[in-house]
């Protein structure tokens, strides 16, 4: 577990520097330029990787701490439909995202909920929680500070479209096939 929450420290803490501190995120990327970005890299990839091995570790040797109701994978199931396409409006600016502003956030939440209510066990509520409560805290940051722009393709009148076909296909690949074989959880296993 102690991986786990190393990782999701230096994972999400990295990301946490534009709520907590932005104006000194800004001045100290501007004047540290390519080495900002290189030490942000980094650091996020090893938190990443983190997460990944301390949550593979602690679900060898699981904690419960619920019991999700009967047919909680339906619900999660169908929160995370809209995730892959909220991940590609992010990216492709169209009418999803003038109106969502953060598609990328509601995604994550979205993501997160679904195996709150799909998982019980503590690895799951600490990986799950930690990312559900940071993306909330990163949304409602920007209430106070000015988002910085995600590099997008331009916007055009296809990319709604785009977003929601390339998005279902992911989510039923993901569905039929990934999750089982990246994550090793096959989410309608009887």
């Amino acid at each position: 577990m102690g991986i786990l929450v190393l990782g999701l420290i230096l994972f999400l803490g990295a990301h946490t520097i534009s709520i907590v501190a932005p104006v000194w995120r800004e001045r100290t990327a501007a004047r540290t330029g390519n080495a900002w970005r290189a030490l942000y890299s980094l650091v996020s990839t090893v938190g990443f990787a983190l997460i990944i091995l301390g949550y593979g570790a602690a679900r060898r040797h699981p904690h419960l701490l619920y019991a999700p109701p009967p047919g909680s994978h339906y619900v999660a199931a169908a929160l995370m439909l809209p995730v892959f396409t909220l991940l590609l409006a992010a990216y492709l600016p169209g009418r999803i995202k003038a109106a969502l502003q953060h598609p990328m956030l509601i995604a994550v939440m979205l993501w997160s909920l679904a195996h709150l209510i799909a998982k019980g066990t503590l690895a799951s509520v600490v990986l799950f929680g930690a990312f559900l409560i940071w993306a909330l805290a990163d949304r409602i940051s920007f209430n106070w500070r000015t988002p910085r722009p995600i590099a997008a393709a331009p916007p055009g009148r296809w990319n709604d479209a785009i977003a929601l076909v390339m998005g279902l296909v992911l989510y039923f690949i993901f569905l039929d096939w990934l999750h089982l074989r990246w994550i090793g959880v096959a989410p309608f296993a009887t």
